[in-house]
């Protein structure tokens, strides 16, 4: 049950730090792979899980956005830009790739959905792209060891 629990936690994290809210995972992860005290292969997995399934949020609100904001309590001031529009329309599905990316990875993701990208290329493109982040986190955590 604990290991579950420390899993769950650690999957926790990276699912905040892949939403709008502002988190990170990766010193956290490297200081787990350092501790070496759970398999890397497991570490990577459940980090991974958890930030897909955070972006995963990020586009269901996209697919929402239009239906949210004619609620009282949702912020106005969120709409998409004439250069996001832009840069989905010269990029489209692929401007996911940097998904991992801090600052401009989770508006990506929010963005795919407002522009209705379908569920299973945006997962395959985002977990691609967070998990090669999580993975070149691990590389360099194991080589500092």
């Amino acid at each position: 049950m604990e290991e579950l629990a420390f899993y769950a936690a650690l999957s926790g994290s990276a699912f905040l730090a892949a939403t709008i809210l502002p988190a990170q995972s990766e010193a956290g992860l490297a200081l787990l792979i350092a501790a070496d005290t759970h398999p890397v292969a497991a570490l990577l997995f459940w980090a991974s899980l958890g930030n897909v399934a955070g972006s995963v949020v990020n586009w269901l609100l996209g697919r929402q956005l239009e239906t949210l904001q004619t609620k009282a309590w949702f912020p106005k001031q969120i709409t998409i830009s004439h250069r996001a529009r832009r840069w989905y329309d010269k990029f489209g599905r692929w401007s996911l790739l940097l998904s991992w990316m801090p600052l401009i990875g989770d508006p990506i993701t929010l963005v795919a959905g407002v522009f209705r990208l379908p569920l299973l290329p945006f997962l395959l493109i985002v977990t691609v792209a967070k998990t090669g982040r999580y993975s070149v986190v691990a590389l360099i955590a194991t080589q500092l060891v």
